[in-house]
């Protein structure tokens, strides 16, 4: 009896399954299995590698925000025109988008370290079972250990697919190097140094720290009128909240062009049509409370200034021409909405022209 190509395709897939088991089985005893690398012992090392890389140039990206970031907050202060402000507030975007792409890569270095852990304690699992099945018996039932064997494979499978994974993720942080090369050439030590004299130098965790008190938080007030502020005792989920701008303070992105600074929840979580704001401070927040449309109008417009903002704070509601690069139908292609075009009648008129008729005469002439 003839089989349909798709049954064919999953025979060989099967048989090819069965073969990688019993490779690999042999391998673990010791009795085959020559030239099978040790993907879970080259994982254990290539993991904590990768992670410390991302890590660094994590640390890194946050050392020059944390420079520009202090000279920004100079110039503002003492109306400072060096280095040049706007070129300032680029480098920071743009050391904040690279921030958001290492923390991305790492949370998947992370979600592969648990993947992999998973899979070792899968593997063992198997082999035991293997071992106390076959143990030293001459002959076993296929129905016993075939499937076992088919485990192993697709666990073995997932081991390479995570190699995969790393290597991926080591090529993306490598290609991310050139984007941040620009302020990098501008912005060199020499011309920073001297500036930086003086100037304390806080991480975005020390600028949320100074604020986590109870004297930093916001006090209910009337003239917030439907406004509420929203706080971790009384609100359920409370760290879930989805903050908008990404969790940057909306007031200093408006007041202070494009700075961008992490907002702390713990000051108070404005909630204002169903968006949730945080802020630097309890004086940022209370001044933004006042009007906030005004201040999100004010971030729309800064967002022209520097379109990266749109991608980096989730903006796209404010531009409804733009479109989540995540929700584009081919991701890398087209981020912009296409125009969409249709077909219309339209009734023409048999006479356009109007005519003219002098009511006033009677049809005759020459008189």
């Amino acid at each position: 009896m003839s089989l349909t190509k798709r049954d064919k395709e999953r025979q060989l897939r099967e048989l090819t399954q069965i073969v990688t088991g019993i490779r690999l089985f042999n391998k673990e005893c010791g009795k085959g299995g020559e030239g099978i690398d040790n993907l879970p012992s080259i994982l254990n090392e290539a993991i904590p590698s990768a992670t410390m890389n991302i890590e660094n140039e994590l640390n890194s990206t946050r050392l020059f925000i944390s420079r520009y970031t202090a000279l920004i907050e100079r110039q503002n202060a003492e109306l400072l025109e060096e280095p040049e402000p706007d070129m300032l507030r680029q480098a920071v975007i743009n050391c904040r988008q690279h921030e958001a792409f290492l923390k991305v890569l790492l949370n998947d270095v992370v979600v592969a370290t648990d993947q992999v852990n998973t899979l070792e304690r899968d593997l063992r699992s198997v082999l035991i079972q293997l071992q106390n099945t076959i143990q030293s018996k001459t002959a076993v039932p296929t129905n016993q250990v075939y499937p076992k064997f088919i485990s192993l494979a697709k666990i073995w499978t997932g081991f390479q697919d995570e190699m995969v994974l790393l290597s991926v993720i080591s090529n993306i942080q490598a290609n991310l190097e050139p984007f941040t090369r620009s302020h990098k050439e501008v912005l060199q030590d020499s011309i920073l140094q001297p500036l930086l004299t003086g100037l304390i130098l806080r991480t975005d965790e020390e600028r949320i720290a100074e604020t986590s008190g109870l004297e930093g938080r916001v006090e209910h007030a009337p003239h917030f009128k439907n406004l509420e502020f929203l706080f971790p005792e009384t609100t359920r989920n409370f760290a879930q909240l989805p903050l908008q701008y990404k969790g940057f303070c909306g007031f200093s992105i408006a007041v202070h062009d494009r700075l961008l600074l992490p907002g702390n929840p713990l000051v108070g979580v404005l909630r204002y049509k169903d968006h949730f704001f945080c802020f630097t401070s309890k004086e940022a927040a209370v001044k933004f409370a006042a009007d906030p449309d005004r201040y999100i109008a004010h971030i729309a417009e800064a967002a022209k200034k520097s379109p990266e903002l749109i991608q980096l704070l989730e903006l796209h509601m404010q531009f409804s021409t733009i479109t989540p690069y995540g929700k584009s139908a081919e991701p890398g292609h087209m981020i912009e909405k296409p125009l969409t075009k249709r077909d219309s009648g339209i009734q023409t008129e048999v006479h356009p022209i109007e005519s003219n008729i002098d009511q006033t005469t009677n049809g005759t002439s020459g008189k």
